[in-house]
């Protein structure tokens, strides 16, 4: 079809050839369509591809593409005007989303985002007290997450996140409820179903971005807070792309060297040697914790000291500030008695998981009984044909539904289908 406006490769594709990858699934088919109407009312609406809403109603309504399924669909259940109104509607919404949220318009502006994100986190100095240690994996996790897809917003599951992270299943929970409280992240969609994980979306905290403001060259004011501590020099900052390549290996499990060797070791450089004094000051350690990961590691082949500095092993050195050699980290584990903790945990989270998925199945399935309901008047106290009471014992109740039978008080209506004498007799 002949384009009016330049649209991204994404966007063409999923208006020529629709969702072939799920990205936009629902619940059914008039939500997933309402979605892939949506998603191209925005990629419409971006500064230098703005749709007029014209050409909206020719690309989706009235050229056969496979986006513009849904769009069709409407118009032959509710005609041509409302499906344009609707779309217009769609089209005004979603440039109201892209002026107040900022616009994206290529991947090199969602990078610039994320690392505008990332500096913020290896800015500050995470306390390992009160979870900060594994909310600094976390969105180390979750940075990895967006830069694959593309921006501040992804989608993950629970139990595969924990994975990523290499901690418990609960742990993550705790830490992602830490982080929407703190701000540095917002929930926009919980995962519903068996193959739909949240949707959530990365960003930084107002008092962050104010410690960043004082921080700037030429800011009078110094860049510290009771809350967070900063690390002034920019090489002992941990490398959030290096932790998340390391953290979920089973040398780092919490039995081996855990979250704060982790952090240690990706702190550390192969030609610039550290002192114990400024990896306790990058991780926020306490000086003990520190001088015992450190003999840890070095026993273990992963740190070498020279002179009371400590660097990193030419093995794990790469074009980042580390490149994880499985060999060496596989040693590690054995050596730390934590080999296979990681498998275990995968295994564990995948029975979890089917046992989740074939209840949700039998739930489904299995429809909750009709439970009988008992007859309280029984047979042969009524005659069914004239209504005449035959048991007497039943004399002065309305016995004209069987299940319910209900006490005729002085004055009450009775049904029209009693006889005569046992109505004036009730009602004496």
């Amino acid at each position: 079809m002949w384009e009016r406006r330049p649209l991204s490769g994404r966007s063409r594709r999923l208006l020529l050839e629709g969702d072939v990858e799920g990205r936009y699934a629902g619940r059914d088919d008039a939500d997933a369509g309402y979605r892939i109407t949506m998603a191209l009312a925005l990629a419409c609406s971006q500064p230098g591809r703005e749709w007029t809403p014209a050409d909206f109603h020719q690309a989706l309504i009235y050229a056969p593409t496979r986006g513009g399924w849904w769009a069709r669909k409407l118009r032959e259940r509710k005609g041509t005007l409302y499906a344009e109104d609707k779309l217009t509607a769609m089209l005004d919404k979603a440039r109201e989303f892209a002026a107040r949220n900022g616009s994206v318009t290529g991947r090199n502006d969602a990078l610039v985002q994320i690392t505008e994100v990332r500096h913020a986190v290896e800015y500050l100095a995470w306390k390992a007290r009160g979870g900060g240690a594994v909310d600094q994996k976390n969105l180390a996790a979750r940075l990895k997450l967006c830069e694959r897809a593309g921006g501040l917003e992804h989608t993950t599951a629970l139990r595969p996140h924990a994975e990523r992270m290499g901690c418990a299943k609960s742990t993550t929970e705790a830490s992602d409820r830490r982080l929407v409280e703190d701000g540095w992240l917002e929930l926009l969609e919980a995962g519903t179903g068996k193959n739909h994980g949240s949707r959530w979306r990365l960003k930084i905290p107002e008092r962050v971005r104010e410690l960043l403001a004082r921080a700037a060259p030429g800011h009078s004011l110094p860049p510290t807070t009771p809350e967070l501590a900063t690390v002034p020099d920019p090489h002992t900052c941990t490398d959030t792309v290096a932790l998340a390549s390391v953290m979920a290996h089973d040398a780092f499990h919490h039995y081996g060297h855990g979250t704060s060797g982790a952090r240690i070791l990706t702190c550390l450089d192969v030609t610039e040697g550290l002192s114990s004094a400024q990896l306790q000051q990058a991780t926020a350690l306490h000086r003990t914790t520190v001088a015992r990961r450190l003999g840890k590691l070095v026993a273990d082949g992963l740190v070498r000291e020279l002179e009371g500095l400590f660097y990193l092993v030419a093995d794990l050195a790469g074009p980042a500030r580390l490149q994880p050699d499985e060999h060496l980290l596989d040693q590690a584990a054995e050596q730390q008695g934590t080999t296979g903790l990681g498998d275990r945990r995968r295994q564990r989270h995948a029975r979890d998981r089917a046992n989740y998925q074939r209840w949700v199945a039998e739930r489904a399935i299995r429809s909750r009984p009709v439970r009988p309901r008992p007859m309280l008047v029984p047979e042969g106290v009524v005659d069914p044909d004239t209504g005449e009471l035959l048991d007497e014992g039943w004399r002065g109740w309305d016995t004209s539904d069987p299940f319910r039978p209900t006490w005729l008080a002085p004055g009450a209506v009775p049904v029209p289908n009693e006889p005569f004498d046992t109505v004036e007799a009730a009602c004496a």
